[in-house]
């Protein structure tokens, strides 16, 4: 995670976890079919494709709802005045 406040989502964020979830999810849905040593049909990559957008947007929903700390559904915590960050 890219340190994103909570209800906020940056374009890293929203690009990193569609790929990363679309590719698993395809590649999971079609996996035996190929190992079956069929290609697959238009209805098996439709539904392969199906299956990996929505767990992109399941990712990226998470992602909406969790905070800059890896908090789900915790408002971003305030940051006190007198602090001062350190890298």
């Amino acid at each position: 995670m890219f340190g994103t406040k909570f209800l906020q989502i940056n374009w890293q964020d929203l690009l990193r976890g569609l790929v990363v979830a679309v590719i698993g999810a395809v590649l999971t849905a079609l996996l035996p079919v190929i190992q079956a040593g069929a290609l697959p049909t238009k209805a098996q990559v439709v539904a392969a494709l199906t299956v990996g957008l929505t767990a992109g947007l399941s990712y990226v929903i998470k992602n909406f709802l969790t905070n800059s700390k890896d908090q789900m559904f915790v408002v971003e915590p305030k940051v006190d005045a007198t602090e001062t960050k350190t890298t």
